[in-house]
């Protein structure tokens, strides 16, 4: 029989009020406040909590602060990470980033799904779909990335935008719902 852990990694339906969830969430609630009141000049150690939170990271990632997530440890960036103020990941399945990626500021990522249906969402019942973004991406100011969405390489995505489905590589993408403007 799978864990409630393993049932929300694997994209099924899991309790999200599991006592071993909520010590998860809880413990990567603390690192993430420890992390925000890293004075921002002491990079070093503001790096090496990042470590502490993130599935992978590299000593070049940089997330002003203040960041938000809910596991940290499902969050993998690639080489050369940026993100601006108030990046919040939503990890109850795999984010996965990939080199030389830029966040503007306000941007979330959201990987936790909910019924639509009052019944089952107040049994706090819900399940999770990944999130991929490929090499060389700009995420523009406010934009949201909603659950299974994989976006390619080489991708601007302007400031505000709701992305709902999958980018192709090599283009730029506005609006909400977000969607392809410019082939480059």
């Amino acid at each position: 029989m799978k864990t409630e852990y393993e049932k929300m990694l694997s994209g099924e339906v899991y309790n999200a009020i599991d006592e071993e969830l909520l010590k998860d969430l809880n413990y990567c609630k603390d690192l993430c406040w420890e992390y925000n009141q890293i004075r921002p000049t002491l990079i070093r150690e503001r790096n090496g909590k990042l470590h502490e939170i993130l599935g992978k990271c590299d000593d070049d990632t940089f997330i002003n602060q203040p960041f938000f997530c809910d596991y940290g440890k499902h969050i993998r960036v690639g080489k050369r990470f940026f993100a601006n103020f108030n990046f919040t990941v939503l990890d109850e399945a795999l984010v996965t980033i990939g080199d030389d990626c830029f966040i503007g500021p306000n941007v979330n990522i959201y990987t936790a799904c909910h019924s639509t249906d009052p019944v089952e969402r107040n049994s706090r019942q819900e399940w999770a779909l990944p999130v991929t973004i490929g090499d060389n991406c700009w995420i523009g100011g406010s934009t949201t990335i909603l659950p299974g969405v994989t976006i390619g390489d080489n991708v601007t995505i302007g400031a505000g935008s709701v992305v709902v489905k999958d980018i192709p590589s090599g283009c730029i993408v506005v609006g909400n719902p977000a969607r392809v403007i410019k082939k480059v």
